[in-house]
């Protein structure tokens, strides 16, 4: 059994996205992304499929021009290889999950 909790050692970073692994399984990695209301993280794509949940707050999930505004308790999935970008619209909890192929670098590339 693997747990965690998007609330515990919550941090969120002033200049940028915090992110934060919450944890692995034998699939995915289950990634927390903290925004403060105003943070981008700018177009990216991943070779794979990602899920998407708003656990607080709500962003603005943009894929190919079209923006999809997203609340509390939202979740997508979106395919690999989809460029997409998000800006929170007020301060925001994001859990993410890739795929156990996907780096976390990567993800943190895409807000530095």
């Amino acid at each position: 059994m693997k747990a965690s909790s998007l609330f515990k050692n919550l941090e969120y970073k002033k200049d940028k996205p915090a992110i934060s692994v919450l944890f692995e399984t034998n699939n995915t990695k289950e990634i927390r992304i903290a925004m403060r209301k105003g943070q981008l993280m700018k177009k990216h794509q991943t070779p794979f499929p990602i899920v998407v949940e708003i656990f607080e707050g709500e962003i603005d999930f943009g894929v190919e021009e079209n923006i999809h505004h997203l609340e509390r308790g939202d979740i997508l999935a979106l395919d690999g290889g989809i460029p997409h970008d998000l800006i929170a619209k007020n301060d925001s909890i994001v859990r993410l999950t890739l795929s156990k192929s996907d780096t976390v670098k990567r993800v943190e590339k895409v807000v530095k």
